[in-house]
């Protein structure tokens, strides 16, 4: 479906910054759900620093708008989620908590659960 209104939030300039070893473990950390992984993706790959949408922006978004994105409540788990685990932290100019402005911190993916390789289980012998 293409639309001729220009996006709301700025598309990006540059490739994130992004150690992509860094962001390939937290996609695979097993300690976040999947729809966890979707939020920390958009937010750490969608954005200029600086440019992308606060919290409150996100969750406002309109069912129309969203099309088949996650419902207010579902997107804010997640959002909880990767908090809990330090992955988004407030920007210290909105830690006010209102119209929240998080940045992607992708350093507990160093501590990721990663599934090992098929065949070497804590529970089998790897043969």
């Amino acid at each position: 479906m293409t639309t001729d209104t220009a996006p709301r939030w700025p598309v990006p300039t540059a490739p994130p910054s992004h150690d992509p070893l860094l962001f390939a473990r937290a996609m695979r950390d097993m300690r976040l759900t999947w729809r966890a992984r979707g939020v920390l993706a958009e937010l750490a790959t969608g954005y200029d620093p600086g440019q992308g949408p606060t919290v409150s922006e996100l969750v406002s978004l309109t069912r129309k708008e969203r099309l088949a994105a996650e419902g207010r409540e579902a997107f804010g788990k997640a959002v909880g989620e990767l908090r809990s685990l330090g992955y988004l932290v407030p920007d210290a100019s909105t830690a006010s908590g209102v119209g929240e402005r998080l940045v992607v911190d992708l350093s507990p993916a160093a501590d990721a659960h990663l599934v090992l390789p098929y065949g070497h289980s804590p529970f089998t012998d790897g043969s």
